[in-house]
């Protein structure tokens, strides 16, 4: 953690928006986030043009900030290599995104030293070292909303892996997914089922109704409220889904020993049937000694990728740290 206070420009690049603030981190405070701002993605357009919006998002704030910005801390979507701010693989959601030069490109526009982790490596980084994760040695970080990512970060280091790949949680397997096929290719991977699409798929699959009255699809914060009142589809789709979940803590509880798990992300929000039954899930996979491990709700939300994307760049070694 930073030992003076420093302001980053802070860029979040996701499949479908852009988000940029000006972070400023200091000792002893919860970090201060100004200016913030999103603008859609794009991601159809092509690498080119998602490269161009985030130049623009940080020269936005750049502009805003005054004088004394330390860098620019990038938190985006893809596999990064962390060394050269390159984006080494991008899946189909954003198109000729891998291959993006990202960090050499953001530092050449904006004359600032840039960083880059994965989006989910940074959103992990934030809650580590800022946010739920900030008084544990070891913390195993897992969000679950439209996919399902996550970090290991020990003693506010993240486990990165030979191809800077480590944290694919939604890519392990789990008993309730046995032989459904995965995006990925392969098949019985927790996302598929796991995460908010997956709760709509299934409850649709149960007999669910899969549109409201007005014609509009069904979400996972109506299929909630459905749950609540007494929907067994729904309850259903939300109980498979924590179950997996649980399973898949257990068993990388029982591998990792964090002294806290920290869950994020719209489905973690779901109410009891889900939670009920990630405890149970939980509760069959997980060994004795690691039972007590603590599941604890992220603190910085929606600002976490932005915040852990300003201490990347504040802790690396293209910022003089006085």
């Amino acid at each position: 953690m930073c030992q003076t206070e420093k302001k980053v420009v802070a860029i979040d690049i996701g499949g479908t928006k852009i988000a940029s603030a000006l972070v400023t981190l200091a000792p002893g405070g919860r970090p201060r986030v100004e200016f913030f701002d999103k603008v859609p993605t794009e991601a159809k357009r092509g690498g080119e043009a998602v490269l161009a919006k985030a130049v623009a998002s940080a020269k936005r704030v750049m502009g805003l900030a005054g004088e004394g910005v330390s860098g620019i801390g990038v938190s985006s979507g893809g596999v990064i290599d962390p060394a050269t701010g390159d984006v080494t693989y991008a899946n189909d959601m954003m198109p000729g995104w891998g291959g993006t030069h990202l960090g050499a490109e953001l530092a050449a526009a904006t004359g600032l030293p840039s960083r880059v982790l994965n989006d989910v490596h940074a959103h992990a980084l934030g809650e580590a070292r800022w946010g739920a994760g900030r008084d544990a040695q070891s913390c195993l970080v897992v969000a679950v909303g439209t996919g399902i990512g996550g970090a290991f970060v020990e003693r506010g280091h993240i486990m990165l892996g030979a191809h800077n790949e480590a944290g694919h949680i939604g890519h392990v397997s789990c008993s309730d997914a046995a032989g459904v096929p995965c995006q990925c290719g392969a098949t019985g991977h927790l996302e598929t089922i796991a995460c908010g699409p997956g709760i709509i798929e299934r409850y649709v699959e149960l007999g669910g109704e899969p549109t409201l009255p007005d014609g509009t699809p069904v979400d996972g914060a109506v299929i909630d409220r459905r749950a609540a009142d007494g929907d067994e589809a729904a309850q259903a789709a939300e109980a498979r889904s924590g179950h997996a979940i649980g399973e898949v803590l257990g068993s990388l509880t029982n591998m990792l020993d964090p002294a806290c798990i920290i869950l994020s992300g719209s489905v973690a929000q779901c109410g009891p049937h889900w939670h009920d039954a990630m405890a149970a899930g939980w509760a069959k996979a997980v060994m004795p000694p690691c039972a007590g491990t603590p599941i604890v709700s992220g603190d910085l939300g929606g600002d976490a990728p932005l915040i852990g994307a300003a201490e990347n760049i504040v802790q690396s070694a293209y910022v003089e740290i006085a």
